[in-house]
């Protein structure tokens, strides 16, 4: 028994050596890895900028030394929006860089987002250098994209889907109700349809009503950009839509949506003669994480001034607490605007949300926040992919917000979320409950057993301050009266556009747009500034660790495939805590 114990222990102590090892062997590459990203990369002559965006895109990325090294991969595999608008601005300045070679068939990214990565090509069009695109098959947010460009390619036996937009939501009701558990919901508007997926199996008709309104304002900004950049009709590319029209390439290149059927050698062959590079020669590609590195495009970026604008990003679900790159946590956003208006360096906030909304206390921390950096320098929010419910009440206190004409908006409403578990504990696990008090309502709110009718009202009117505590503070922030702010609100959701046209938005645009108006506010020119981006990255060290462990999504998606989404919904639920401002539980456009 004691050989066995020191065979057993030695076994142990070599394994932990072993891991030990491994870390360290693993560490070492790692920051091999980093420090040769960290020396520029030398762009040749004669360059093709490659740029792939069918990838996940977020608001900015991570720096990940194992990017795309096996499965030791996260969130830095992601696409930065800053980073790539950074690098189209230097690509279009660069003598060395004669084009673009873009892959745009399913870009993983919001409406917002696609329409600024579209307009940063436009502008890298102003240097008359080329953009190609290529495809095997496109969907619509691709084809938005890459109808930008010059020359775009389909593969012959690709397909490029044209066939309109639609939102399609979730309903557990069903689920629910087999499991016995009965939601109890408390909300103010008429539009707050978040809620609905517990308790219907379809969308309600004021939410049908403003979900067709969104989904026709973003459907028809497309097909004007567009009709704009192709040199087509507005009412054909409708009727395209309408008729199912493009079945096959040979459709899309008659209808003039793409310039020709051809394969990705055939494209090449284009390239080369216009880069005058012999068929045996390779193409001098430069991809854009390689590229991104060749010039600067550091969080300090934008002049050489001692003066700061300070751009504090904002994404996710919304909770009390810290954040992270994927939940904004009123703690951390707090602190980014506290840290930014304490200094004197800093003369402008920007603060850009992308967020459907969340806890309704964390909102209200955020905004208390904004109000007080507001009194000694310019705030100016900058409205992502989503702005809406919690996410705007982040942001209806600033100076001013600017929006893109697809960003989702609005849904000023509240709700409140309980479950009463009593059914589904007695009747499928055989669990009871029972209880003493020491006041009529000490078990207030509960779970386990159904509330009275005393219960509920009051929970009711706890919401009910809450919807009339949001719309007075927009409509203070907005300029608007109490009754022509709540004639807009009651949960509705809006585009960017409907926004502005209604008083939610006061300028249409992107990021850019809002550090622009953050500088002349401040009374700052051009080059007499630098931006400061908050939160900060997470050093090498915290990036390593969290991609030795994997992105915990990436884990669910990975393990489940197409059940994932049902098990975030799930893992959604347990962030309901409280009163809510939310978007509808989940919208999918496409």
């Amino acid at each position: 028994m004691r050989q066995f114990l020191k065979y057993v222990l030695a076994t142990i102590v070599g394994l932990l050596l072993f891991s030990f090892v491994g870390f360290l062997l693993l560490l070492g590459v790692g920051m091999a890895l980093s420090s040769s990203s960290d020396q520029k990369v030398v762009v040749k002559e004669n360059s093709v900028l490659k740029i792939n965006l069918d990838k996940p895109i977020e608001e900015r990325s991570s720096e990940n030394p194992f990017s795309g090294i096996g499965p030791i991969q996260s969130s830095g595999d992601a696409i930065g929006l800053v980073e790539l608008k950074q690098a189209l601005k230097d690509a279009k300045d660069d003598e060395n860089i004669e084009g673009i070679y873009l892959q745009s068939e399913s870009p993983g990214a919001g409406w917002a987002s696609v329409e600024e990565i579209r307009n940063a090509l436009i502008d890298f069009k102003q240097s008359k250098k080329f953009i190609y695109a290529y495809a095997e098959t496109m969907n619509e947010k691709g084809y938005y994209i890459a109808s930008v460009a010059d020359k775009i390619y389909l593969n012959p036996a690709g397909d490029l889907e044209w066939n309109g937009l639609d939102a399609e939501l979730t309903f557990f009701k069903g689920t629910l109700d087999k499991l016995g558990i009965k939601p109890e919901i408390f909300r103010v508007g008429e539009f707050k349809s978040a809620i609905e997926p517990f308790i219907r199996e379809n969308m309600s008709e004021p939410n049908k009503r403003q979900v067709t309104s969104f989904i026709n304002s973003i459907n028809d900004h497309m097909l004007v950009r567009v009709a704009q950049s192709r040199g087509l009709r507005v009412d054909s590319l409708k009727r395209y839509a309408d008729q199912l029209t493009i079945q096959k390439p040979a459709d899309a290149l008659r209808t003039k949506l793409i310039t020709d059927v051809g394969y990705q050698d055939e494209l090449e062959a284009v390239i080369r003669k216009k880069l005058n590079v012999e068929e045996k020669k390779k193409i001098n590609y430069v991809t854009l994480s390689k590229y991104e590195n060749a010039e600067s495009t550091s969080d300090n970026a934008g002049g050489t001034g001692s003066n700061r604008i300070a751009v504090i990003v904002a994404t996710g679900d919304i909770h009390t607490g810290k954040g992270d790159d994927n939940s904004i946590g009123s703690e951390t956003i707090v602190d980014e605007i506290r840290k930014a208006r304490l200094d004197d360096k800093v003369k402008a906030i920007v603060l850009r949300v992308n967020s459907g909304g969340g806890s309704a206390l964390a909102s209200d921390v955020m905004y208390r926040e904004v109000q007080l950096a507001r009194k000694v320098k310019p705030v100016i929010g900058s409205m992502s992919d989503y702005a809406a419910s919690g996410g705007y009440y982040m942001l209806m206190g600033c100076d001013k917000i600017v929006a893109q004409p697809n960003t989702i908006t609005g849904s000023i409403g509240v709700f409140s979320l309980l479950f009463n578990t009593e059914t589904f504990f007695k009747d499928k696990l055989g669990v009871t409950y029972d209880r003493v008090k020491s006041n009529e309502n000490a078990d207030f709110p509960a779970v386990t057993h159904e509330m009275t009718p005393f219960q509920k009202q009051t929970l009711q009117r706890a919401t009910e301050r809450i919807y009339a505590d949001f719309t007075s503070k927009a409509a203070a922030g907005r300029k608007l009266p109490v009754d022509s702010l709540r004639a807009i609100a009651g949960g509705r959701v809006w585009t960017g556009s409907q926004g502005k046209a209604i008083g939610l938005v006061d300028q249409l645009g992107g990021l850019d747009d809002a550090i622009k108006l953050a500088a002349q506010s401040a009374k700052l020119k051009e080059g007499d500034y630098r931006l400061k981006y908050q939160p900060r990255k997470k050093p090498f060290i915290e990036q390593l660790m969290s991609s030795f462990g994997g992105d915990e999504e990436s884990k669910i998606q990975a393990q489940l495939g197409e059940l994932a989404p049902y098990v975030k919904y799930l893992k959604k639920l347990k962030t309901m805590e409280g009163t809510q401002m939310r978007l509808p539980f989940e919208i999918t456009i496409h």
